[in-house]
């Protein structure tokens, strides 16, 4: 039997590989908001970021997913990013 093919993302902090289930993907929509996209499938423009609070705070510091998206990421963003994986755990 055939093996099923494993979708794999790039974190834009590190530049992983890894399976679309270890990622977060933040959305900035059309009408430029930034939301959080748990069903990846929000129209606009996505980027992946690995599910780990260490990850999370450098993108904060470094402003990398501000660069990505082109806008700016209010902190109530991050704050949600960090709430949704501490309740996966």
């Amino acid at each position: 039997m055939k093996q099923k093919k494993i979708p794999l993302r790039t974190c834009v902090i590190t530049g992983e590989k890894l399976p679309k289930k270890d990622l977060l993907r933040i959305v900035r929509t059309p009408e430029e908001n930034v939301v959080v996209d748990l069903t990846s499938k929000a129209n606009g423009r996505g980027a992946y970021i690995k599910k780990d609070i260490s990850i999370i705070n450098k993108a904060r510091l470094e402003k990398k997913l501000e660069r990505h998206l082109e806008c700016k990421i209010p902190d109530c963003i991050y704050e949600e990013i960090i709430n949704i994986i501490n309740n996966n755990d």
